[in-house]
């Protein structure tokens, strides 16, 4: 390698988060506002339809079994056929069925359609962080992966706004006859489908295929990436099958179950949430409002990856964030007659939720290469998203069962105290290995 690819390694690095971190923040955005809208349309789409409390949490989890049931074949196919093509098809298809939301009118039809917008999305959030392994060494992918999982609470910061906007537009002209929940599922559906067809003409699958980057930047990051994946295959699961029976990757799945329980349990109910806390229905304000714990999440998850860095600790820095978010969970419930305090806490949960989410996926980035990165990551999320079905339906159980708000959000502060103390276990896995940036690659400036 010559004496100058160092710096060839820093600028292809950056050229790739300005070029490539702009679209899939973008991606994910609307990937979590299609699959959480639901929240905010849940007061006036139960009053339209008469969908009963139970249907509503079946019909909102029951998304995460079709999203589980075809995360691994998609992953897959996606390391195959390559990135642009795949993540463009996933955004199209659940962007049309998103749309087609504005048809449910029974039960029935609610129940399939959350079942299929999960089928339709399977592979998405995997395949984009399969996708980053393409493109980013380990020593910058916290960072990255953070300003991806951005998308999560700018999708609450843009969408609260706009879906609560939308469902204003109720018994209005520019409703044009339809319901203020139709317009939400229409118009942000078809949002999702144009920037599908969007990512298939813009995203390269891999340096060697990118334009916009030179000849030795291409094969300097190309060299870099593909040393990291020749330790990994060298020393993780080797294929696809082993990567699924490796009890290190089952370990993880746990503990992304936890993240989903948490993630979930929160956000399917925080319009509702923070409505009972003003005493008001959900709407223009209450969207506002409900904006604000995951600008919390954005700030959070900004910092502390870069904490991380700084300390050189991925585990403990995690562990600590997530049981945070644990302790924001209880408070909201606690102090749930002072809503200051309670949407402080939420602020502090949305945080520890958040933030701790990039430094966990560099634990398996790091310990899983080649076809088995491809299955033994789609099986992480497809496993942990089934936390996302259990989520509402245990809230909803819980509340019910002690007969108070308060239940559910203490079982949601448990599960994701437990989360907290399994990565902290992780070192027993033999999962804890340092990650320290080479001292000649890339510098804090050009990453900023």
């Amino acid at each position: 390698m010559d004496k100058t690819s160092p710096d060839h390694l820093s600028v292809a690095i950056s050229k790739a988060i300005k070029r490539i971190i702009p679209m899939v923040t973008l991606m994910f955005i609307l990937a979590y506002l299609d699959r959480a809208n639901i929240g905010f349309a849940k007061q006036q789409f139960q009053y339209d339809t008469g969908l009963s409390d139970a249907a509503y949490a079946f019909g909102a989890g029951i998304f995460f079994i079709g999203y589980a049931l075809f995360e691994v074949p998609s992953n897959i196919l996606l390391y195959k056929v390559g990135a642009r093509i795949w993540l463009g098809r996933i955004m199209i298809t659940w962007g049309l069925v998103s749309a087609s939301m504005m048809f449910a009118h029974t039960e029935n039809v609610f129940i399939f359609l959350r079942f299929l917008l999960g089928v339709s999305e399977a592979g998405f959030f995997p395949g984009v962080i399969l996708y980053l392994t393409f493109w980013f060494p380990l020593h910058i992918r916290a960072r990255v992966t953070g300003y991806f999982l951005f998308g999560a609470p700018l999708a609450f910061i843009i969408g609260g706004p706009l879906s609560g906007g939308l469902l204003t537009l109720d018994g209005t002209p520019f409703a044009f006859g339809l319901h203020g929940w139709q317009m939400m599922f229409l118009v942000e559906g078809l949002l999702a489908s144009i920037v599908g067809v969007w990512v298939i003409f813009y995203l390269d699958d891999r340096p060697e295929k990118a334009k916009w980057l030179n000849a030795s930047e291409k094969k300097a990051l190309s060299d870099k990436l593909t040393a990291e994946d020749e330790q990994k295959i060298a020393h993780g699961p080797k294929g696809a099958l082993a990567a699924l029976l490796d009890i290190k990757v089952l370990y993880l799945c746990l503990i992304w179950f936890t993240v989903q329980v948490c993630g979930y349990g929160i956000y399917f109910f925080l319009p509702t949430q923070i409505a009972t806390l003003m005493g008001t229905k959900v709407g223009l304000l209450v969207g506002f409002v409900t904006a604000i714990p995951p600008l919390c999440a954005a700030i959070a998850v900004y910092y502390v990856p870069r904490i991380s860095e700084k300390l050189g600790e991925r585990r403990i820095v995690a562990a600590v964030t997530f049981m945070l978010g644990a302790a924001g969970i209880a408070i909201s419930g606690f102090a749930d007659s002072v809503p200051v305090i309670a949407i402080t806490a939420l602020c502090v949960a949305a945080a520890g939720h958040l933030a701790m989410q990039p430094l966990y996926w560099t634990f398996p980035s790091s310990y899983l290469g080649g076809t088995a990165a491809a299955s033994g990551i789609a099986l992480i999320n497809s496993m942990g998203n089934l936390g996302g079905f259990v989520a509402p339906n245990i809230r909803v159980w819980a509340e019910q069962t002690f007969h108070s708000a308060r239940a559910g959000l203490y079982f949601l502060a448990l599960v994701t105290f437990i989360g907290g103390v399994m990565i902290l276990l992780l070192r027993r896995m033999g999962m804890d290995k340092k990650v320290v940036a080479p001292s000649t690659t890339v510098s804090s400036a050009a990453l900023n």
